[in-house]
């Protein structure tokens, strides 16, 4: 123990601003997000105190304090206080998640996937049919929803073990798409992936006859979310509600139970996809990626291999598939679009490819703008386009404002900006991987 405070002392005297800079973003970030609801700054402020977590030297056993204190306290207080923040992260881990998953696929293995988006429907759609009354309605008129239903062996706590399954099915999928693409490579294997998460989502539009599966376009609702024990929730209450400083209701805990389950799941993807990473599979798949022949030439069994990548890769994706249906209570095949896969792969190419912290930074980075940041300013325009304000210089009505000018409607657009800019500047991403950073800086040496 006097070793360790001796250490923690000669750490603090040798990097002070590490210390205060972070838990001075914390502290006042935690104040400006409890005091002013859905202040983008505010939020900015708090986001920026992980990243100083990360990018500061800092003692590892604070690094990890501080973290868990963020994480396991500040965050669910504030969420519970103002959902809109909690549903923000919730998203960021979910895409998280789903970005660590294409990152095997394709910044390890180098598989270009352009379908990803189909094994999140896998996982959904899973939970979705046996987790609702859908079951009860596959020789049904689509849409009709009989009253006493049951659900799938009228126990909730049937989740669980559908995470597991979900995660199972969705690499299944990921085999069943890696055999036929086996011998393709670059834009060959992209088109034939783009296929394959397209085929899956109409798949989900048009099982709603003969046999109604999917319930079409309509999607599925409402979908079983776990049961949580009345005991523990009390016990919670108790703490939680003089700190939120109002009574916290059943769905407020649930959005907590939601974040904590997505942070799990995001802990237990970054140590598999660092584990793996470092392992012989890793080594193999990151052979396959610079050259197939020279890699089956050093006896790498490239059609296993190929298979795994896409098996692991797919296995994220179904489990934050189950867990966003029971999240939702709803699915449709609309959530699970071709733009969605390109948003994923946004994530990758931002973050870095191959970095797993990268690919973190890049959710966060993608969501935040595209909820908090577009939201936002288009909140903000609907607001002067419904008032008498006008530009001073050259005289102009807010109000006549075309709606067609609304930035939430350039989404994509902003995002393909971004990456041009990325590709022309930091091709290697926002944190790029070490082997991908030397190979950069190789090409420009020559």
């Amino acid at each position: 123990m006097r070793k360790f405070f001796s250490n923690l002392y000669t750490s603090i005297n040798k990097e002070p601003w590490s210390y205060i800079v972070t838990f001075g973003l914390m502290l006042i970030g935690s104040a400006l997000v409890y005091m002013v609801p859905r202040s983008l700054m505010a939020f900015l402020v708090l986001m920026l105190a992980p990243a100083a977590l990360y990018f500061l030297k800092m003692n590892n056993r604070i690094k990890l304090f501080a973290g868990l204190l963020l994480a396991v306290v500040i965050l669910p207080v504030l969420g519970v206080r103002n959902i809109f923040y909690l549903e923000v992260i919730f998203q960021i881990c979910v895409f998280a998640a789903l970005a660590l998953g294409l990152n095997i696929v394709i910044g390890l293995a180098g598989l270009l996937d352009l379908g990803y988006v189909a094994f999140y429907a896998v996982g959904a759609y899973t939970w979705a049919f046996f987790g609702s009354k859908q079951m009860s309605l596959l020789y049904s008129v689509p849409g009709a929803a009989p009253a006493n239903a049951p659900f799938f062996l009228e126990n909730p706590d049937w989740f669980w073990f559908f995470i597991f399954l979900g995660i199972g099915l969705a690499a299944l999928a990921g085999i069943l798409l890696g055999l036929p693409v086996l011998r393709l490579r670059g834009d060959y294997l992209a088109i034939v992936t783009l296929g394959f998460g397209e085929v899956i989502r109409v798949l989900a539009l048009n099982l709603d006859k003969p046999i109604n599966i999917t319930n079409g376009p309509q999607g599925i609702t409402p979908i079983q979310r776990p049961n949580l024990s009345p005991d523990l929730l009390n016990a919670i209450r108790l703490v939680l509600e003089p700190l939120v400083g109002h009574s916290v209701t059943d769905a407020q805990f649930y959005n907590v139970f939601f974040y904590f389950l997505a942070l799990i799941i995001i802990i237990v993807a970054v140590v598999v996809a660092r584990r793996l990473e470092d392992s012989r599979i890793g080594r193999a798949w990151t052979a396959i990626r610079e050259d197939e022949t020279a890699a089956i030439a050093m006896g790498i069994p490239l059609v296993r291999m190929k298979l795994m990548a896409f098996a692991a890769g797919a296995s994220f994706a179904g489990a934050m598939g189950v867990i966003y249906a029971a999240n939702r209570t709803f699915v449709s095949p609309e959530t699970f679009s071709f733009l969605q896969s390109i948003g994923v792969l946004t994530m990758v190419i931002l973050g870095g490819l191959g970095s797993i912290p990268g690919v973190i930074v890049g959710a966060a980075v993608v969501v935040f703008l595209n909820i908090q940041v577009l939201q936002t300013f288009s909140l903000y325009l609907s607001s002067l386009r419904q008032s008498d304000a006008v530009i001073p210089i050259i005289n102009f009505a807010w109000k006549n404002l075309s709606t067609q000018l609304d930035p939430a409607k350039y989404q994509k657009l902003i995002f393909g900006v971004i990456l041009v800019i990325m590709m022309i500047f930091r091709p290697e991403g926002l944190i790029p991987a070490e082997r991908r950073k030397r190979e950069l800086v190789g090409e420009k040496e020559e």
